[in-house]
């Protein structure tokens, strides 16, 4: 098989079967404590072909059309198997192990305001009840934040300590004007008025996320306080003192990281503070693997902290407190996954059964990303002046008590 010096080199543990169009069998790796063995079956001769010639994409649409299927239904299984014989933090090459080709995924990266639009509108305007079936209550479509004290990693409780630790990093005071920039449906801008007494303008270029933001603010009695539009963040005017963007950078672009901190700092006031939550890599500068960019966000792209930084210095903002969510990420789609299998019936109807296949592996792709790859979350803490913010971080852990109190 045209695959097998490649399952030789890269299995090594844990016990991979893989049938091909011919019947054939090939086994890789060898039994690892705690790791079933997962056995793929290749429907199409060409399948081997597509995988070399760019393994991400083959691999994602044969098993999208069904030329693939993985025993059990588990792609998540081979997935994990195979990115856990290559960990970022044993692998010797460039990561480009799977062979995908990066200049053809550099291509494209600049999201100018017609192109960002219908680059959000690809993924944020599905189905609302699409979301409602794998996130939590609050339609929080970010890294959750896994304390300690959450022993059961309940989805719904990390999704609220995620907002309170990201509230307390704001140091809000009442009556304050904050900034959501990339609001998605509303819950972290209505979440900061209810318990900081604060007003709060989200925006987003997501027309399905706007009417059900909208909606949420009048259900809450706040719409007065919490108001959305339908605003790219490079046309808005004013000051605020707060400003919060959780799971928007991703969205920007690298031509674009130098315009996008450039704004905020336009848009803070003189003692502001910016928590910019992003996916981020712990490598170098990479790229966007073809199967994200052409089915999940195009126009989308992970950086790295060293292009983040070197952009936001040279716009004359001071970085004032970084943390790296290492594995937090990975717990959160953990149970959207899972989530997603058992709502394959109503996704199915929603969509077909390739749109569900597709969404498996964007989910298994990404715990995987997370659990084994370069892939963490940034949470990088911005001001204009280095007075705006207490001379330690323990203003951090007594706020955010203090707003777990509160619900």
């Amino acid at each position: 098989m045209l695959l097998d010096p490649l399952f030789r080199r890269i299995v090594r543990q844990g016990e991979l079967t893989i049938t091909d169009a011919a019947g054939q069998t090939y086994r890789y790796g060898a039994p690892e404590p705690g790791r079933a063995p997962v056995h793929l079956r290749f429907h199409d001769k060409k399948v081997p072909l597509d995988l070399v010639r760019r393994p991400a994409l083959g691999m994602a649409e044969a098993y999208m059309d069904g030329r693939i299927d993985v025993e059990g239904d588990d792609i998540l299984a081979f997935i994990d198997l195979y990115r856990a014989n290559a960990r970022w933090e044993t692998a010797t090459d460039d990561g480009l192990a799977i062979g995908e080709h990066p200049w053809i995924t550099r291509l494209g990266r600049a999201n100018n305001r017609r192109k960002s639009r219908k680059n959000v509108a690809h993924h944020y305007d599905l189905s609302d009840r699409l979301y409602d079936l794998f996130l939590d209550r609050d339609k929080q479509y970010s890294c959750a934040y896994f304390t300690p004290e959450n022993n059961d990693r309940d989805l719904d409780r990390a999704q609220l300590e995620k907002k309170a630790h990201i509230a307390a990093k704001l140091a809000l005071k009442p009556g304050q004007k904050v900034l959501d920039i990339g609001c998605g449906w509303g819950g972290m801008a209505l979440y900061l008025n209810r318990v900081a007494d604060v007003d709060v303008l989200g925006i987003t270029l997501s027309e399905e996320q706007l009417k059900v933001a909208r909606r949420r603010a009048e259900e809450a009695g706040v719409a007065d306080r919490v108001k959305f539009e339908l605003i790219d963040y490079r046309t808005l005017d004013g000051r605020f003192d707060r400003i919060v963007s959780v799971g928007m950078f991703e969205h920007v672009g690298v031509p674009d990281f130098r315009a996008y901190f450039r704004k905020v700092r336009d848009l803070l006031t003189e003692d502001g503070v910016a928590l910019i939550h992003t996916i981020g890599r712990v490598g170098p500068p990479s790229f966007t693997d073809g199967f994200t960019a052409k089915y999940i966000f195009p126009g989308g792209y992970i950086p790295a902290l060293s292009e983040t930084v070197a952009a936001s210095e040279r716009e004359h903002l001071m970085l004032s407190d970084l943390e790296v969510l290492r594995l937090h990420y990975g717990l959160t789609i953990e149970p959207w996954y899972a989530r997603t299998g058992a709502a394959k019936d109503q996704i199915v109807a929603l969509y077909d059964e390739r749109f569900y296949r597709m969404w498996r592996f964007y989910l298994a792709g990404a715990i995987t990303a997370f659990r084994h790859a370069d892939m963490v979350n940034f949470q990088l803490q911005y001001v204009r002046d280095r007075h705006a913010l207490p001379i330690t971080r323990d203003y951090i852990a007594e706020a955010e008590k203090a707003l777990l109190a509160k619900g």
